[in-house]
C-alpha cells in the first residue's frame, strides 16, 4: 500500500519457458510489463534425476540444451536473474551454466538438494561427500548465489514427518549443520541467503 509507505511485493521471480529460445523474449517482455518494474528473474525447473524415484521436470542434461540456452541469453539483455531448481547430482550442470553466463546472476535454490529417496538411501555420506564437491564447484563461480532452506523434505530421506514426536529444533540444527556449514564456507557468507519454504 503506497499511502503507508509499505511494499508488499518488492520483487517478483516469475517463470519462463526458455526452452522457448529466441522466442522467450515476449514472454520475458511482458512479465516486465506487467510488474511495474517489479519482475527480476525467473525460475526454471530443470531437476531431473534416472532413477525414477524423484519427480523429473525436465529432460536429462537441459542445462546444456542448445534452445534453453539461446533462451538464456535473453536473462542477460534483460538483466534478469536465474533461480537454479535441480538436484544434487546436476550441480556440475549448473557450474557449467554459470561459466558460460558469468553476467547472469544464478541463485541455488535449496542448497542444491541433496538427496536421500530411492538409490540415495541410506547413503548419507556418500551423498554429503558427492553434494560438497558439487557445491565447492558451483561456488567457484562468482555470480551464483545459494538459498539455505529447503532441505528438510521427503527428497532429502529425513523421516521427521512420519514420527510421533517431531524432531526437537536442535536435532534439525545438527543435521543441517554440515550442510549450511559448508555452503557457508564455500559461498562466504555475502552469498548466502537464509530462507524458509513453509
Amino acid at each position: 500500500d503506497a499511502a503507508l509507505g509499505t511494499n508488499i511485493v518488492a520483487a517478483i521471480v516469475a517463470f519462463a519457458d526458455l526452452t522457448l529460445g529466441d522466442a522467450v523474449a515476449p514472454v520475458l517482455e511482458a512479465h516486465l510489463a506487467a510488474s511495474q518494474s517489479r519482475f527480476r528473474g525467473i525460475r526454471h525447473s530443470t531437476t531431473w534425476d534416472a532413477s525414477g524415484a524423484l519427480r523429473s521436470d525436465a529432460e536429462r542434461g537441459l542445462m546444456a540444451d542448445g534452445a534453453f540456452r539461446k533462451g538464456f541469453a535473453w536473462l542477460k539483455k534483460f538483466n534478469l536473474s536465474f533461480d537454479a531448481w535441480l538436484y544434487q547430482p546436476q550441480l556440475m550442470e549448473l557450474a557449467n551454466l554459470a561459466q558460460a553466463f558469468p553476467e547472469v546472476t544464478m541463485i541455488l535454490n535449496h542448497i542444491g538438494a541433496p538427496l536421500g529417496v530411492g538409490p540415495y538411501a541410506g547413503k548419507r555420506d556418500e551423498v554429503f561427500q558427492v553434494w560438497s564437491r558439487g557445491i565447492a564447484q558451483v561456488a567457484r563461480c562468482p555470480n551464483v548465489v545459494v538459498k539455505l532452506g529447503g532441505v528438510g523434505s521427503v527428497r532429502s530421506g529425513y523421516d521427521w514427518h512420519e514420527r510421533k514426536i517431531h524432531p526437537a529444533s536442535s536435532e534439525v540444527a545438527a543435521t543441517l549443520q554440515p550442510f549450511f556449514e559448508w555452503c557457508i564456507d564455500q559461498f562466504g557468507g555475502d552469498r548466502c541467503k537464509v530462507v524458509g519454504n513453509f
